[in-house]
Order: structure tokens, then C-alpha cells, then sequence
């Protein structure tokens, strides 16, 4: 069964002519991460690797195609967890900087804390040799284009909000049986200067843990923090539920009980794994035994060959 990587791109609505690039973003983003754990990389490098791949692609709410604040402006979260030692490294509402996940993990690897906000954050970030990147390189036009949509009196954010493929993950288990999971997300489209959500948190927006298993999440912030998302999931999966059944259940109380709709991307340490989600859709990959998988809509499940893609 083993290694795997999941990845996913964000649960929510995606306009029609945005579907092929999130599917082809997250199958590129699967690729990656599965060719660090083919060449006898870690669990934690392929998460990193799969995420940053994400960061780097404008159509994803993270790093360069974040979505902006109230004042038009980026502040990205991002989370990393090492399920052999519980260790985690997370950074939120972040500036001027092109991969938060791999801040995230200079948090973990570097540090005796857990996470590192704003300001100080940015600060560890030049101190480690971390690039500053003009706010303009993480700003796209369609950004622009829904934050200014959103300024109308009228305007409902949270529908806007799914016009968006949200915040980005992945989870793996290496050929070691070590599992990992990171997340990374421009939040909120049009929130609260210093908003930070579900993404920087344990057990919100991600966890990892090798007797048990790893999530990523994506959806409504405040909802996934309510419920504490990821690590209800695995809760569900010590309790001896399927990755599928404890992902449904996750997300069927957090639709219950405080109306959030969202998904995620699951492993258990034998190396089964599933993406699940209750909003319209949520672009997902999958890599494992040489084999892509991926989907977009609910019940879509296309499948290919790693080396030879047609």
C-alpha cells in the first residue's frame, strides 16, 4: 500500500472554466509529492513539496493567488505536522513571503514553538534567509476582481468565498510508515485585517499522527475551528471507522451542528486514504502503487498511470 500522497485543492464551488486547472493543478501538485516518496524522501518533504507546488500555482487560494483582505492585501496561514513525533510548525496571517508551508516548517525544525504570527513570523522568516517577495508577485487580477466584487454593499461574502478554489493540503505515509500532513490558505476573501483561521491550528486545519492517521482540511475557517475537524476525523478512525466513513462523519456533525460545509484529504497508517467533502466540489489527487487519482465533483473518480498520464 505504501508510500501515498493526497492532495487537495480546496472545497467550495469551481466555476467551470476554473475546473481544468484545479484538476490539472492538483495531479502536477500529487506528482510531485509521490516522486520524493518514490525516491526514498519523507513523509514530511512530499507534504511540503506537494503544498509548495500549490503555493505556486495562481489558481489556489494560497501563496501567489491568495485572496485579499478587507484592504486589499495578503495574509497567509499555513500548518506542518510530523505524525512520528507529534511535532508541528505553523505560521499565520503572514507577508511578502512566496511559501508559507515551508515556513511553517522552519517553525517546526528551527524552533522550541509551535507557531509564529504576523510580525514575528516575518521576522524568523529573514533571519532563516527567507526571500521577500514584492505583495504585487502574490496578487493575481482575478484577486482583484472578486475583492472589489465584494466591496458592493450588497455583496454575500461567504458565496463569493466559493467562486474561489480555497486553501490548499496534503497528507502522506512514507515507505517508513511515517506519516505527515501540511496546509496552507490566503484565508478569507475580503476578512478582517489579522482574520486567521482554521489552517494555523492543530487539529483544525491539520493533523498528523502515526498511530492514528493524518487529515487536511478546507472549507469555512470558523466552522472547521469549532469542531476541531482533523482531529475529530482521526478521533472517529481510533474508534475503528474506515478513512471514508470517519471523514463523512467529521463533516456530517460540522454541517449539523454549526452548518459548515468543507472537506478533506485522509490516511490511516496502512495507507488507505480518501477525499471527502459536503460543498459542490473540491479538486483532489491522489498518488499511490504508480497510479494517479483524482476527481472534482462528488462520485468522480478518474484514474491513470504515474509515468505515462494518456
Amino acid at each position: 500500500m505504501l508510500p501515498v500522497v493526497v492532495v487537495h485543492g480546496g472545497a467550495g464551488h469551481i466555476p467551470k472554466e476554473r475546473s481544468e486547472t484545479a484538476a490539472s493543478g492538483v495531479c502536477s501538485a500529487a506528482r510531485a509529492g509521490y516522486a520524493v516518496l518514490r525516491g526514498g524522501g519523507s513523509s514530511m518533504d512530499a507534504v511540503v513539496e506537494a503544498v509548495s507546488q500549490l503555493e505556486n500555482n495562481p489558481s489556489f487560494n494560497a501563496g501567489c493567488g491568495s485572496v485579499l483582505n478587507v484592504k486589499g492585501e495578503v495574509e497567509m496561514d499555513a500548518i506542518v505536522m510530523d505524525g512520528k513525533t507529534l511535532g508541528s510548525g505553523a505560521v499565520s496571517a503572514v507577508r511578502n513571503i512566496a511559501n508559507p508551508v515551508q515556513l511553517a516548517r522552519l517553525v517546526m525544525d528551527k524552533t522550541s514553538h509551535a507557531c509564529l504570527t504576523a510580525e514575528g513570523a516575518n521576522q524568523f522568516a529573514w533571519a532563516m534567509g527567507v526571500p521577500k517577495v514584492p505583495e504585487e508577485s502574490l496578487i493575481t487580477e482575478y484577486s482583484v476582481m472578486r475583492w472589489t466584487k465584494n466591496l458592493a454593499p450588497d455583496a454575500n461574502p461567504v458565496e463569493c468565498q466559493m467562486g474561489k478554489m480555497g486553501t490548499v493540503g496534503a497528507v502522506a505515509v512514507d515507505s517508513e510508515g511515517n506519516i505527515a500532513c501540511a496546509t496552507s490558505t490566503g484565508g478569507l476573501l475580503n476578512k478582517m485585517v489579522g482574520r486567521v483561521g482554521d489552517t494555523p491550528c492543530i487539529g483544525g486545519g491539520g493533523y498528523a499522527d502515526n498511530e492514528a492517521g493524518a487529515v487536511s482540511t478546507t472549507g469555512h475557517g470558523e466552522a472547521i475551528m469549532k469542531v476541531t475537524l482533523a482531529r475529530l476525523i482521526l478521533f472517529h478512525m481510533e474508534q475503528g471507522q474506515s478513512v471514508e466513513a470517519a471523514s463523512d462523519l467529521g463533516l456530517a456533525y460540522m454541517k449539523s451542528r454549526v452548518g459548515g460545509l468543507g472537506g478533506v484529504v485522509t490516511v490511516d497508517p496502512q495507507g488507505h486514504w480518501a477525499a471527502r467533502f459536503s460543498s459542490l466540489q473540491m479538486a483532489w489527487a491522489a498518488a499511490q502503487r504508480d497510479t494517479l487519482h483524482y476527481g472534482l465533483y462528488a462520485g468522480e473518480h478518474v484514474t491513470q498511470s504515474i509515468d505515462n498520464p494518456h
